[in-house]
Parts: C-alpha cells; sequence; structure tokens
C-alpha cells in the first residue's frame, strides 16, 4: 500500500477538494467517516490525519466527533476550519460565536516560523468560512497566523505534531493554498510523493480479480468517460467475463445510440449489448417533475433493464458502474453523514435496497481529471477520455419538469446546435461541459411578422477541475450570437435563448 494520508469526514462539501489537493501532491490519500476508531486507521498505516471542515457547532448536540484516540496514535494531524475548532475543543480550548462570521476572502498575517507556512510569504489572501472561532488556546499551541477577526486563525503545537488553520487552504480561492498542504505532506508528515496513477491501476486490477472471482459482470455503457474507462479497467482485470449493455431510454442526446455502438465497435474488443428501453422509461417518468423522483426512477429503471439482460447474457453477479467521488458526496444524506443532501446521482442514491446484483464500482475513489488520466494509461482513445461529462439520467435532469417526446425533440435539437458550434470553434476542448437545458416556461418572440409563444433553451457552459467548484466560462460574443440565432431560427417550439452566468457554488453544475 503506498503511504496514505487520512481524511477524516465531518460533512464538509470541500472534504473531497482536500483528498483532491492531496493527491495533486502525488500522495494517497482517503476518506474516512469521522467517528473511525483510532484502532483502524493505524492499521491502516496513514502517516497523517486531516480534520475536515463542516457545518455543525462543535458543542451542538449533533456535533460529529472523532474518536478521542487519535489524538493518541503519534502521528501529525491538521484541522481546517470545523477541524480547528474541534481540535480545540477536545484538547482544553474554548470555542465561541464569533461577534463577526467570516465568510470569502480575508486577510491571512503569518508570525514565526511555523513549518505549515514555509516559503511562503508573511501575507496571504485565504478562503473563510465559519461562524464559531477559537477563544482560548488548548495546553501547548501558540499561534502563527491571524485575521481580522480571529487571532488564532492558525495555532500549532510542533512537539506533537498537531496543526490547525481557520481558513480553507484546498480552495482556488485561498492563495498559495496547495503550498500549506504541500508543507503539511512533505514537510511534516514525511511523505515521498511517489503514488501514480499507475499504482491505482495496478492495485485496482488485483482488487477486482480477488473481489469478482470466476463471476460475470454487466456493465451499463453510456459512451462517457466515466463508464468508458470503468468498462476498459474492469476488461482490463477480468476480460470475457464482462459484458456491456448500453441502455437507450430515450434521454440521449441526438445521435447519441449510434454514435456509442459506432465508436465502441472500432475501439474496443468488450461484449457489447444494446437494449432498446425507451418505452419502459417514459412510461415510468410520465408526469413526474420533481427532480429527486426522476433520477430515482430512472436509476431504478436502469437496474429493472440489466436484471433483464441477464436473461440472453447469463448469470452474473456483479453490476459494474462509473461511480466517481463527486456523485458520491453530493449524494449523502444527513441520515449517513453530516453533509447536507445537495442531490442523489443515480448510480449512489437511485438503487433499491434489494437489488439483486452486487456493485462493482472501481472509479469510486477517483475524481474526474484523475479517470482520465486512468483512461490514457490504459490506452483509450482521446475522443473518449476527453469527451465532456453526460449524466447518468441523461437529458431526464436537463429538461425541468415533466418530460414529454415534443420537449425532448426541441431539448435534443438545441443541445446538438450547440455542440455543433463548440466543436466548430474549438471551444468543445476548452471547457468541462456545455449543454442546453429545457426550461419550462413560455416566452413572447416574433417570427417574421408574427407573434411567436414558444419554449425558452438556456445554455449551460462550466469551467472547472473537478466538478466540485465550477465557473460560467466567458465564450467568445460572436459564437454565444450564432448559438442564439441557429437555436431560434432552427428549432421549432423555441423563441429566447438565455444563458446561465451562476458559478458552482451556489449553483451546481446541471440544474436538477
Amino acid at each position: 500500500m503506498p503511504q496514505t494520508i487520512a481524511v477524516l469526514d465531518f460533512g464538509s462539501q470541500f472534504t473531497q477538494v482536500i483528498a483532491r489537493r492531496i493527491r495533486e501532491c502525488q500522495v494517497y490519500s482517503k476518506i474516512y467517516h469521522y467517528a473511525t476508531p483510532a484502532a483502524q486507521l493505524k492499521a491502516d498505516g496513514v502517516i497523517g490525519i486531516i480534520f475536515s471542515g463542516g457545518p455543525q457547532s462543535v458543542y451542538s448536540p449533533k456535533a460529529p466527533h472523532p474518536d478521542r484516540a487519535v489524538f493518541e496514535l503519534g502521528i501529525p494531524i491538521l484541522g481546517i476550519c470545523y477541524g480547528l475548532q474541534l481540535m480545540g475543543h477536545f484538547l482544553g480550548g474554548k470555542v465561541a460565536k464569533g461577534e463577526r462570521r467570516e465568510y470569502g476572502l480575508g486577510k491571512l498575517d503569518i508570525s514565526g516560523n511555523s513549518p505549515l507556512f514555509k516559503g511562503l510569504p508573511h501575507s496571504l489572501r485565504v478562503w473563510n468560512s465559519h461562524g464559531d472561532k477559537l477563544t482560548k488556546l488548548p495546553k501547548g499551541f501558540h499561534p502563527v497566523a491571524r485575521t481580522e477577526n480571529s487571532e488564532f486563525a492558525a495555532i500549532e503545537d510542533p512537539a506533537r505534531r498537531f496543526y490547525a488553520i481557520q481558513f480553507h487552504p484546498e480552495v482556488f480561492h485561498s492563495e498559495r493554498g496547495i503550498e500549506i498542504i504541500r508543507n503539511y505532506l512533505k514537510g511534516i508528515c514525511g511523505c515521498t510523493g511517489d503514488w501514480s496513477m499507475s499504482d491505482f491501476i495496478e492495485r485496482k486490477i488485483q482488487e477486482i480479480r480477488e473481489t469478482v472471482g470466476k463471476s460475470r459482470v454487466i456493465l451499463g455503457l453510456s459512451g462517457g468517460v466515466d463508464s468508458s474507462v470503468a468498462a476498459a479497467l474492469i476488461h482490463r482485470a477480468i476480460g470475457k467475463q464482462l459484458t456491456c449493455v448500453f441502455v437507450d431510454n430515450g434521454l440521449l442526446r441526438k445521435g447519441e445510440r449510434e454514435y456509442v455502438v459506432s465508436l465502441y465497435k472500432r475501439n474496443f474488443k468488450i461484449d457489447l449489448r444494446v437494449e432498446d428501453a425507451t418505452a419502459l422509461f417514459m412510461r415510468r417518468l410520465k408526469g413526474v417533475q420533481e427532480p429527486e423522483e426522476k433520477r430515482k426512477i430512472i436509476g431504478r429503471t436502469f437496474v429493472t433493464v440489466f436484471e433483464k439482460s441477464l436473461k440472453s447474457i447469463g448469470k452474473a453477479e456483479f453490476l459494474g458502474q462509473g461511480t466517481l467521488y463527486p456523485d458520491v458526496i453530493e449524494s449523502v444524506s444527513i441520515g449517513n453523514n453530516p453533509a447536507s443532501l445537495i442531490k442523489s446521482h443515480h448510480n449512489v442514491g437511485g438503487l433499491p435496497e434489494r437489488m439483486k446484483l452486487k456493485l462493482l464500482e472501481p472509479l469510486r475513489e477517483l475524481f474526474k481529471d484523475e479517470v482520465r488520466a486512468v483512461g490514457t494509461a490504459l490506452g483509450l482513445p482521446r475522443e473518449v477520455v476527453w469527451r465532456q461529462p453526460f449524466p447518468g439520467p441523461g437529458l431526464g435532469v436537463r429538461l425541468l419538469g415533466d418530460i414529454t417526446e415534443e420537449k425532448l425533440s426541441i431539448l435534443r435539437d438545441a443541445d446538438a446546435i450547440l455542440h455543433d458550434e463548440m466543436m466548430n470553434s474549438g471551444w468543445y476542448w476548452k471547457v468541462w461541459q456545455s449543454f442546453c437545458v429545457f426550461l419550462p416556461v413560455k416566452s413572447v418572440g416574433v417570427i417574421g411578422d408574427e407573434r411567436n409563444y414558444a419554449y425558452v433553451i438556456a445554455v449551460r457552459v462550466v469551467e472547472s477541475i473537478d466538478a466540485m467548484t465550477a465557473d460560467w466560462t466567458r465564450l467568445p460574443y460572436d459564437l454565444l450570437q450564432t448559438v442564439s440565432n441557429r437555436i431560434t431560427n432552427e428549432v421549432r417550439g423555441v423563441s429566447r435563448v438565455v444563458l446561465d452566468i451562476s458559478s458552482k457554488p451556489p449553483a451546481t453544475i446541471e440544474w436538477e
């Protein structure tokens, strides 16, 4: 096993980002439940621990607390935001509500020679997100940085190798935050920084073989990056024991079915079956408007189709899926984790409890850019590895309100125009995602000399690295004009095109 840093998850929406930043430093990270026993962390051989942030107050009756024994393991601990407050609370300090909350950018003034800030200037702009603050230091600690509203914005006890910071170094808004994390990993924990995707591939192939044995695996292949890399990785491990099923759920983009079948015939030697389940999906989704209900229906219906496919494929025990880390963190509910529910994903939130197939999710611990690195290492073509993400529920979560064939047709045509123009201009390969959203509202327009009362299409184009945060892309005005003109002129039923300029957070990338 590689050197491992444990990230204890106390409910922060940035927990996955912390893990991702660690991996950017070529150090393997693993996320654990906040209450994981210290004995398990020791048995797993972790060489450092990071407490994530979280939405609770340390004094709240429902506040998540770690196993106290983690402080006796003798390994370095870094507390971030809520993690600083936990460390203060558990080790004899005092935490109270601040007179002024700190949210957004602030100025950090660094004092002393803490190894956490080695090589950094004495002043940094950092991202804060907290209402409580440490008001009394635990015994053995001293302050090493402050902000305008907190004299203990960074503290340390070098004798026990305990460090804590009130801000979030993992987000891009924090100036030189990755260097703070690197200082903790290499300067304090002694990480060698030699973990790579090749290590992951070798380990995962062995795990798949041990898990599956001689059983068969059925995998839902969408043609997207995640399912394609999952299929390639599983196929590398077990070969002919894998059968892929492409489900036409009636919620696909224009020409998607033909594209995927052609792509995999050209590039793969994988057993691929095609199931046309359009009628079943449309019947089950008829009249459904609530986003979460849509996702769960789509997830359950996928499993139904897979299970029926077994009759022609033969007995299979495992269902392979391209579930990623962001899918998991956004689907966590309060009942299992202190994080707030954002939305469920069909991969993780919509599967029935009594599913007949066991799940096989080899990419569950990876971010999208890591998945692409795995795909490249496995020899997948560029058109697969760098294809933009497409949600498992398909156009079902890009069509707001109830789903009908008419609305799907309008959305497909509009989305195809956007795709064409993004490809023609070269912008397709420069952004994270670009797609259209159908809005269930009508707007007055004019075609010729006649009044046109028709639907609205929203254009969503974002830049991101790991899908945990994203910003809207500033496309050239000429390109936007071309897209808008083509959609309103060529797609019957559309009178207006609007541009979504929301970042994540506060919005999500998808609308539902």
